[in-house]
């Protein structure tokens, strides 16, 4: 999974670039496959304010989230792409061609 986190009228320290690295680390247990996310953050005052899309093979998902400070933040548009992932995970499995004793081979 690769991040990119940039700002908008504001500076990104390396505080906040691992701060965002570390709470997004936890969207990599839903895909084996490798990733992207761009996350921006900026101020709108009197909210922070950090946004986030998602690039997967075949699909992109995106995410914003309002807090008081940045951190939270954060937190919140962590927790919104991980509901997301998980979604799009659940959408992408083929739910009409489920188990079946012909396909494990009990069958016969």
């Amino acid at each position: 999974m690769r991040i990119e986190t940039y700002g908008q009228q504001i500076e990104v320290t390396p505080a906040l670039r691992d701060y965002v690295e570390s709470k997004l680390a936890r969207l990599q247990r839903h895909f084996d496959q490798p990733f992207d996310v761009r996350t921006q953050l900026s101020l709108d005052k009197p909210d922070h304010r950090a946004k986030a899309t998602v690039t997967i093979a075949g699909a992109t998902l995106h995410a914003d989230a309002a807090a008081i400070d940045m951190y939270a933040a954060i937190d919140l548009l962590a927790d919104k792409l991980d509901r997301l992932l998980k979604e799009y995970r659940s959408k992408r499995i083929d739910h009409h061609r489920g188990e079946s004793a012909v396909r494990s081979g009990e069958f016969g």
